[in-house]
């Protein structure tokens, strides 16, 4: 995947042209935040792939904005089929070919002749179940919803198809989405996602598991009767960190509890012969965000063994090849690689890299037992396109971002130890680097605590502040995925001490590396990485700006606080009411008088996952100890920010913010 030197911006809104060469250095305007967010969101995502059965076909969704106002579009996603080999790729719409619309989650028939995906064409903001032909010139509309519909999968013998459905919802699902109005009497009802079947011919749906049950994931058995799912009772949000495995008989709804792990779980996969249910278990803070070992469940006694355990891999997702082995997406130290685990009757299984490169894979398919694959590749060099083929022979099939521009400089990996950890991140130059030239950095610490900052193409905050002249590192600290299990877990009960030595070790590791000024560093970061930088608000004074998005302050006022408290069971070994003093401990309210450095704090008004009580107890805190500090609560929004205004607000705060303490030397 070999970028092009010279990306030309196609759109008229972005007044300079930007060009990226090996070590180049030539002198420009920076970007407006406005242009830098106009340039991410011409990148467009793609998703859901999925290989025809016979490996001569893929189909994908296509996530975009209108690329005639970009910041003024909505999100729209499109689902398109090509073949591999040859000829242009179709659209496949429920609507006007050149219309806008939410059209996602493409699947095959198992005959290969019909896809399957879920559209709002014909009823604005309702996803609808629609079948084509491969070739999109026939198109159906199969059911008539009323609710939250996702997921979407074939019975093995083509005449239904699963969905995970919530009938009526009042919000969208996940505690990503701003929440409810607490008002009422509060915990009395909470929308259930429903396992459900659809009859192709009919459309009529059936519910099959109970009302009082949240269904996450699950996979068809391969004769067809059986669902494995992985499910718990009560609120969706809070209690997937609780969930177990099970099977489900579509003849009469009946479930049978396999495995109810101390561990989350996800990505429920049933073996060829029938035998078995893979599943991925580890120690994960967010559902979405997947990293663990693989495990073999016996699909009848729920007996369970580790397959992975000791490597030094997170798995992310899985594919069966045959019953002797799969295939598995996997995060190794800061990057994604696809790798084959082989089954063995005893023991763990052996793993070998059939792609090994530094990129991130977020979506893949496989077909004819893994001998064609299909993935969205992505690295600091090269936006998302599909690449396709055998393993060792992959073919780039789109070109949906042939046009993007990129706002950064080379990216570097680095590693250095801490502790007995051998700790990896990502270095990203600024825009038009000159060696002659010492710079600011920026820390920017990721979200989780389990998750991992791997290659992307146009991350908006790294775009933001490289775009303006800064150094921004990205580590990986004990806590992350893609170092095995054991490495995941090293910050249990010690949130803040040692994921927090290993960050001040990779700092001192890139100043090494690179011409930066030690008198001129930053920390951003978000979510699990706004709480580092209210810890590190309290811990240095290393640190001249710290900008702290949906932080948290108080892990003993958060634990009542926040909608999804089973998270911290696992990470804290206790309730806070059982256990007080280990949330003290690392809670930065616990050394609040410390704090010296300027610090931003940004919340969004109705976060679930991280209230906005946090975000004012700390600025309240910085207000009353004389601290540098501004807090700006975004109206209406969750724990991701969705209007475009905010948006352009949070990069404009941020990085005025560090211009003000760290005064790049770039700039024109």
């Amino acid at each position: 995947m070999k970028a092009p030197l010279c990306h030309v911006p196609f759109l008229g809104c972005i007044a300079l042209v930007i060009c990226i060469a090996s070590n180049a250095a030539v002198a420009r305007a920076a970007p407006s935040m406005r242009q830098v967010l106009t340039a991410t969101y011409a990148v467009r995502d793609l998703s859901a792939v999925a290989l025809a059965p016979g490996g001569s076909a893929v189909a994908w969704q296509e996530s975009f904005r209108d690329p005639r106002r970009l910041l003024g579009s909505p999100r729209y996603s499109s689902v398109y089929v090509k073949q591999l080999h040859g000829g242009r790729r179709v659209r496949i719409t429920a609507g006007r070919r050149n219309g806008y619309y939410d059209e996602e989650t493409p699947v095959w028939s198992p005959d290969g002749r019909s896809v399957a995906f879920l559209s709002d064409a014909r009823s604005k903001d309702q996803l609808q179940v629609f079948v084509s032909n491969a070739g999109g010139a026939s198109v159906h509309q199969v059911t008539k919803l009323s609710g939250a519909a996702q997921r979407l999968s074939w019975s093995p013998d083509g005449r239904m198809l699963g969905v995970l459905y919530i009938p009526g919802a009042h919000r969208k699902a996940g505690a990503l989405a701003p929440g409810m109005r607490d008002v009422g009497v509060i915990g009395a009802s909470v929308d259930e996602q429903r396992a459900a079947t659809i009859d192709v011919r009919t459309g009529r749906i059936r519910l099959l598991t109970p009302a009082d049950t949240y269904v996450y994931e699950y996979d068809w058995s391969p004769d067809g009767k059986q669902l494995a799912v992985t499910y718990a009772k009560g609120n969706g949000d809070n209690n997937w960190w609780v969930a177990r495995l099970a099977r489900v008989e579509l003849a009469t709804g009946a479930m049978h509890d396999l495995l109810a792990p101390s561990f989350q779980i996800n990505d429920p996969r049933w073996s060829p012969d029938g035998s078995n249910i893979a599943i991925i278990g580890g120690i994960m803070s967010d559902f979405g965000s997947t990293g663990g070992d693989v495990y073999l469940v016996n699909a009848v006694s729920g007996a369970s063994r580790d397959l992975t355990g000791g490597a030094p891999i997170s798995a992310q997702s899985l594919r069966w090849n045959d019953a002797s082995s799969l295939d598995l997406v996997a995060h190794v130290s800061g990057a994604m690689h696809l790798m084959r685990l082989s089954i063995t009757p005893v023991g763990t299984a052996p793993l070998s890299a059939l792609i090994a490169r530094d990129e991130s894979l977020p979506s893949w398919s496989s077909a004819r037992s893994g001998a064609i694959v299909a993935l969205v590749r992505s690295s600091f060099a090269d936006p998302p396109e599909i690449w396709a083929g055998p393993p060792a022979e992959l073919r780039q099939i789109s070109r949906s971002n042939a046009g993007v521009i990129r706002l950064y400089g080379n990216a570097v990996s680095l590693t250095w130890r801490s502790d007995q950890f051998a700790i990896q991140g990502w270095l990203i130059y600024p825009l038009d680097f000159n060696p002659r030239v010492s710079y600011p950095m920026v820390t920017v610490v990721h979200g989780g605590p389990s998750a991992a900052s791997e290659p992307s193409f146009g991350n908006r905050f790294v775009n933001a502040l490289a775009s303006q002249g800064y150094f921004v590192f990205m580590p990986n600290p004990r806590g992350s995925f893609g170092q095995g299990e054991a490495f995941t877990r090293a910050n249990i009960k010690d949130f803040g001490y040692g994921d927090w030595r290993d960050d001040l070790a990779g700092v001192d590791n890139a100043l090494r590396n690179a011409p930066i000024d030690a008198n001129r560093l930053g920390l951003f970061g978000w979510s699990y990485g706004g709480y580092m930088a209210m810890w590190a608000e309290v811990q240095t004074t290393r640190f001249k700006a710290i900008v702290a998005g949906a932080g948290i302050v108080n892990w003993q006022s958060y634990y009542g606080q926040n909608k999804i408290d089973q998270w911290m069971i696992p990470f804290f070994g206790a309730s806070v009411y059982q256990d007080p003093s280990v949330y003290a401990r690392s809670a930065p309210i616990t050394f609040i008088t410390r704090s010296q450095t300027p610090v931003l704090v940004l919340q969004g008004e109705r976060d679930e996952e991280v209230p906005a009580p946090q975000a004012f107890e700390f600025w309240h805190a910085m207000e009353t100890l004389g601290v540098p500090t501004k807090l700006v609560v975004y109206a209406g929004e969750g724990h991701a920010l969705q209007k475009i205004d905010n948006q352009i607000d949070i990069l404009t705060q941020t990085v005025t913010w560090f211009d003000r303490y760290l005064a790049p030397a770039n700039r024109t």
